[in-house]
């Protein structure tokens, strides 16, 4: 865990993971719709950030979300071809990747105790 939290910055962090988890699937949807429209992509690299308020971990402030309270998917691509339609399919992808469309709406979680 980070050491914000208490922990000895050693690992990733579940927060880290998720991140990263939203990039990948990104990342992999960008690539499999270029390749699908017969794009070939020069570069591709997407980066996740998210800000938090360590409050809301921790519990001392019952009106701070333990959860992120912005992320950002910043993405740079480019293509042989200048004219390749990089922004819609950066759009498209976005629209069905299945993390990020989690992480957009409300997702209902049902938590089970044995």
């Amino acid at each position: 865990m980070p050491g914000s939290v208490g922990g000895g910055d050693a690992a990733p962090s579940p927060g880290w993971l998720f991140r990263a988890a939203l990039a990948s699937c990104e990342a992999t949807l960008i690539a499999m719709r270029a390749a699908g429209a017969g794009i070939d992509l020069e570069r591709l690299q997407v980066v996740v950030d998210s800000e938090s308020d360590d409050r809301g971990i921790l519990g001392l402030a019952g009106d701070v979300p333990a959860g992120p309270l912005s992320v950002r998917v910043r993405v740079q691509v480019s293509a042989k071809d200048p004219s390749a339609p990089l922004r819609s399919i950066v759009e498209d992808a976005a629209v069905h990747c299945p993390v990020h469309d989690a992480v957009g709406r409300s997702v209902p979680i049902t938590l089970e105790i044995d």
